[in-house]
């Protein structure tokens, strides 16, 4: 097919394209005027397919007929809302299996608003700007109900098989949440778990909800993941915070694991109990003990520590005294991991993330909706731990200068 133009018609294009914005806006509407007529004319066909017969052609043995057309929107990707011409049938027997009844935009569509909520856009802000992103408003509802489609994707990545994965540690810690439940406005914890495999890479191994402060709620945690085919056999080490009765459960579920209680909880507590202007010196005294190139030395670093402060901070010593031996665990493992197994820096940097993207709604919708957002935020973290395998962390400052300033 030949384009010509003539001389007025060309005058015309170029003041047209002098204005970008007014003759690109013009391309937007002749394109989904196209598509629109396009996909009518599918339908069209389908409905002569349906009723094996050409329009205005009559057969006895036929009783359906053609019932005229009704117009309907539909919102297309990089497009935007197209108007339709649905044909119809006398009986009411014809289905569109190019556009569905019920379907008023493509789910292309949908996905990207999902991926943009999970990723911080609260729903009613995606609901402002979508009438200026896609040439249509979606409401709130419609989103929530387009992301309640990730619902079973999430529960088969939580509730997948891990007999696969061979993992040698684990971090374990729990988050809270505002939840909005049957009987009001709700506090739940979710525990988390990140599993470490035998080449350094983190995974979030699962995330359930229970009291992070109950013995019994991570007994239940336990014993799910390795009714997943977790070897707990396999297990070595456990990263974790204070809580007595969770150390004591973990070493019950995995009693070939030892417990490596977090240094930055330990040194909060002991700093604590100490004046402040004694915190410095005392955390200074502290480093040395923690950051010993030994166990050896790490415990002549805590004699020493016992005599200088008993006297002036005994509280500081006696609590120091009860988390020792299980802050020093990681000396027992490959000098390389060090860095990575003294603290739950890794899970504390998980529940940061949870707790930022879920800020700016102030309260979930329920559990199931809490899980969406942790699967997703879990996998992102995946991708970024990738880079940064345990065993293979650059050595960095010490936590104790932000300490010594509390």
């Amino acid at each position: 097919m030949q384009l010509e133009l003539s001389v007025p018609e060309m005058k015309e294009l170029i003041k047209e394209i002098s204005n970008p914005e007014s003759f690109l806006e013009a391309m937007r509407f002749d394109v989904r005027l196209a598509i629109g007529d396009f996909l009518s004319k599918l339908m069209g066909g389908e409905l002569t397919e349906f009723l094996g017969r050409q329009p205005y052609e009559r057969k006895e043995e036929k009783s359906n007929h053609r019932n005229g057309k009704y117009k309907r929107k539909l919102t297309l990707k990089g497009i935007g809302e197209v108007t339709l011409e649905v044909p119809r049938d006398r009986l009411g027997a014809f289905q569109s299996q190019v556009v569905p009844k019920w379907q008023r935009y493509e789910k292309a569509l949908i996905d990207d608003l999902s991926l943009m909520f999970l990723s911080g856009c609260s729903t009613r802000s995606l609901s402002m700007i979508s009438k200026r992103l896609i040439g249509r408003s979606i409401s709130t509802t419609e989103i929530s109900n387009a992301n309640k489609e990730l619902s079973e994707a999430v529960e088969q990545w939580r509730l997948r098989d891990l007999s696969g994965e061979r993992i040698k540690y684990l971090y374990l810690d729990g988050v809270n949440f505002r939840m909005r439940l049957s009987e009001g406005i709700t506090l739940v914890p979710v525990l988390a778990i990140i599993g470490v495999a035998e080449n350094g890479q983190k995974l979030v191994l699962g995330l359930q909800s229970g009291d992070k402060e109950s013995a019994s709620s991570w007994r239940e945690f336990f014993k799910d993941l390795k009714s997943r085919g977790l070897q707990g056999s396999q297990i070595q080490l456990g990263m974790m915070d204070g809580l007595s009765g969770l150390e004591r459960v973990f070493s019950e579920e995995f009693p070939n694991a030892e417990v490596q209680r977090c240094q930055v909880h330990v040194a909060r507590n002991v700093i604590a109990k100490v004046p402040k202007k004694l915190k410095k010196d005392l955390a200074d005294d502290l480093r040395s003990i923690f950051y010993a190139n030994d166990e050896k030395h790490a415990r002549e670093s805590y004699e020493g520590f016992i005599a200088k402060w008993k006297k002036d901070c005994p509280s500081a010593v006696k609590c120091l005294g009860k988390s020792i031996n299980s802050c020093l665990t990681f000396m027992k493992f490959p000098k390389e991991e060090w860095l990575s197994l003294r603290t739950t820096n890794v899970i504390e940097r998980l529940n940061k993330e949870f707790k930022r993207r879920t800020k700016p709604m102030e309260i979930i919708p329920g559990e199931t909706a809490c899980y969406r957002l942790l699967a997703f935020i879990s996998l992102k973290m995946e991708l970024h731990w990738r880079s940064r395998p345990v065993g293979s962390v650059r050595e960095s400052l010490p936590f104790f200068k932000q300490i010594r300033e509390m």
